[in-house]
């Protein structure tokens, strides 16, 4: 599959740096020529809970966004940023415990072409403040990306992956002040079957956002080791025995 924008794919180059819980880390673009960053968090299997900002001078914060990831192995947060008009910072504080440090790779990418693979992308939807919309998608779809901007006012939403009832594996509460100038665009990992994504337009009426979403990676759920079944449950033995065992 080709890359999500022009020029390298959404793959960090950058090396990992933990940040522990409580504490901050930032990194500085001071280079007017880094107009799009990316963004990559995640855990080895905890929680993953963080405030991802945008700094653009002194008390400037054009961009910030509230991540929870109820596993952040599975489910990393992979998010680009755009950066117009240096130097820019990118600042991530773990609001999480001290228990559950978290891994950040910060990187510029390339700022040729469209966020996102246009022909994967479903036509832009518009969603009025205060609305909500669902998007399934099948048990073949590995990943999905989605788009979220405004025609120049503030962009306010949260964006929610279920999978079951009233059951969040990732949300992200962002805000942009210009959703024209910094539109928003993530990957979201979508392991199993039975994933929704909901995105909730959290401004009043008098700000509506734009939506485009599609499948970013499919994968092969057809093959005989992906249709057996899943067994659970112990017998007589105890955990170490299954039931229906003949061992």
């Amino acid at each position: 599959m080709g890359p999500a924008m022009g020029g390298p794919g959404l793959i960090a180059a950058s090396p990992e740096v933990t940040v522990q819980g409580g504490s901050l880390k930032t990194w500085a673009f001071s280079s007017p020529a880094v107009e799009r960053v990316q963004v990559i968090l995640k855990t080895e299997g905890r929680p993953l809970d963080a405030d991802v900002e945008l700094w653009a001078g002194p008390d400037n914060t054009p961009h910030k966004m509230r991540v929870y990831v109820e596993n952040g192995a599975t489910r990393p947060f992979n998010a680009v940023l755009e950066t117009p008009r240096g130097p820019n910072t990118v600042a991530v504080r773990n609001i999480g415990q001290l228990e559950f440090p978290m891994a950040a790779q910060i990187d510029a990418v390339s700022a040729a072409g469209p966020l996102g693979d246009p022909e994967r992308m479903e036509g832009s939807m518009t969603i009025q403040g205060g609305a909500l919309r669902t998007y399934p998608f099948d048990p073949q779809v590995d990943s999905v990306q989605v788009l979220l901007r405004t025609d120049g006012r503030p962009l306010n939403a949260r964006l929610e992956l279920l999978q079951g009832p009233n059951n969040n594996k990732q949300v992200i509460e962002l805000y942009t002040e210009d959703g024209l100038d910094r539109p928003f665009y993530a990957i979201i990992e979508t392991p199993g079957s039975g994933n929704v994504v909901r995105i909730v337009n959290t401004a009043t009426v008098e700000f509506p956002l734009t939506c485009s979403i599609g499948a970013y990676k499919i994968g092969d759920k057809n093959s005989f080791d992906e249709m057996q079944p899943v067994i659970s449950g112990y017998g007589a033995g105890g955990p170490g025995r299954r039931s229906g065992s003949f061992s």
